[in-house]
């Protein structure tokens, strides 16, 4: 398999805070002259006022009836003022959890009505080619949620119910993401190539970087959630526990055995990791807390919206630069392709029964493999030998990165197939300078692919017949 990378992201968005942050869309797109086909009003775009989308958020099902109209039409589909408005909320909710400064209403919207917007457009284009995401593969992307955050699938559905999210509109949120990112993998992801004067160019580039705008960081934490209208009594009971965790941190405890115990956020199963990324990527907050740290150091209780977070550094630096030890895994897998014959749900409910099989110990995972996978690597009963980061397509990697080793992950679609994983093993490896190589190819590609679908989604939203409305007096 080549690497690639998935646009979803369903599960990596989610907080300590309600899951309603898990169907905030990240606001990427850069706000440039778009040459779109738009009307615009004449006295400018109305949007919802920071009352209106307050109240709204907990008015009454009469109320926000009400309250609602059209802001927008897209090729004849229209984007609701409650669109809008829940957008607007769920972004605010995911800025503030990941420490960030909320920026001013009169600024976010706009990026929000263009977010939902571009998305809408692409969606449409999606649908008209023919593109289709079946129910097994959604319930499969609910059990990723549910899994990730450590959860059952019936305590999802209760926090969403608890949050004001119907299920349904869940679900079909997450459908909607993952036929995006099967668009943006036609459309873009498979198109760009990295030659290896691209791997030398980057490699020469990255000797010698110092600033902290090239350095990577690969940072872990322990939040302790402060509730919203907390009382000072509970800040006070809540800044405690979090000094206390910090002098056991600090008195030589496991962090990740600490994150495991003590932590709010949904990283607490992965020892509290955030995942090694370029400065910019973390929370302002978090970078400045570390910038003077070396690798172990320890920092906090540093003060969020979402809370009081105890920060190490796991790794840091020169963003892009492949580190010299890298986390390699040993995994098999069934691999069944899709195909007339078989579609995505027979697939998936074949190897669900497998799973079901290997789980009561009736079969071997060797075995099945060799039986029913259809990859090259059917022959070694699905063994795919030790890999490096980076070297499956990113909905394959994330799955199996999320599994304990001997755990056997649920059923998963990629543009292979359907898949059943299983991880044996991880080791720590010094990488080779053919590793060093692949890894900067990796890196590559990626920022590849990310310029290609900005400039990708930015022609399908130029394409768009886009009519702004004027909200009601």
């Amino acid at each position: 398999m080549t690497n690639d990378r998935l646009f979803a992201g369903i599960a990596r968005v989610l907080s300590v805070r309600p899951l309603a942050a898990a169907l905030a869309l990240l606001l990427t797109l850069p706000l440039i002259g778009v040459q779109a086909q738009s009307l615009r009003p004449s006295s400018g775009l109305r949007l919802p006022t920071p009352a209106a989308s307050a109240g709204a958020a907990a008015g009454s099902a009469s109320g926000q009836r009400q309250a609602d109209f059209i802001v927008a039409v897209v090729n004849s589909e229209p984007i609701t003022n409650s669109e809008v408005r829940t957008k607007l909320v769920r972004t605010e909710q995911q800025i503030i959890q990941q420490g960030s400064p909320l920026p001013p209403r009169r600024e976010l919207v706009p990026q929000v009505l263009e977010r939902l917007i571009s998305d809408k457009a692409q969606l449409q284009l999606a649908r008209s080619a023919g593109m289709r995401v079946d129910d097994n593969a959604v319930e499969a992307a609910v059990q990723t949620v549910a899994r990730q955050n450590q959860i059952s699938v019936d305590e999802l559905r209760r926090r969403l119910k608890a949050d004001g999210i119907a299920y349904s509109q869940f679900e079909s949120d997450l459908r909607d993401e993952l036929l995006v990112s099967r668009l943006r993998q036609r459309e873009v992801d498979l198109r760009v190539t990295v030659t290896e004067q691209d791997i030398d160019q980057f490699l020469r580039e990255q000797e010698g970087g110092t600033e902290l705008s090239s350095l990577a960081l690969n940072l872990a934490q322990i939040l302790v959630a402060v509730p919203e209208n907390a009382t000072p009594g509970q800040v006070a009971a809540l800044q405690a526990k979090a000094q206390q965790v910090m002098d056991k941190a600090r008195g030589g405890a496991d962090f990740a055995a600490l994150a495991n115990e003590f932590s709010d956020s949904p990283t607490r199963g992965t020892g509290g990791l955030m995942g090694l990324r370029e400065a910019d990527r973390y929370p302002p907050l978090f970078v400045e807390s570390t910038k003077s740290l070396k690798v172990g150091g320890l920092a906090g209780p540093i003060r969020s919206g979402a809370g009081f977070h105890i920060l190490k550094v796991i790794e840091k630096r020169q963003a892009g630069m492949p580190g010299s030890v890298i986390t390699q895994t040993h995994a098999r897998h069934i691999l069944l392709r899709l195909s007339p014959k078989q579609g995505e749900t027979a697939a998936t409910e074949k190897l669900a029964a497998l799973r079901k099989r290997i789980l009561a110990g009736q079969a071997d995972f060797a075995a099945l493999a060799r039986e029913n996978s259809e990859d090259a690597s059917a022959k070694q009963g699905g063994d795919l030998g030790w890999a490096n980061p980076g070297m499956f397509v990113p909905e394959f990697e994330k799955v199996m990165n999320g599994l304990a080793p001997n755990q056997i992950s649920d059923p998963l679609v990629s543009r292979f197939g359907v898949h059943l994983i299983q991880v044996l093993e991880r080791r720590e490896a010094q990488m080779s300078q053919r590793d060093q190589r692949e890894m900067a190819r990796n890196v590559l590609r990626g920022k590849k692919q990310e310029e290609a679908y900005v400039l990708w989604a930015q022609e399908v939203r130029g394409r768009a017949y886009v009519e702004y409305r004027e909200s009601p007096q």
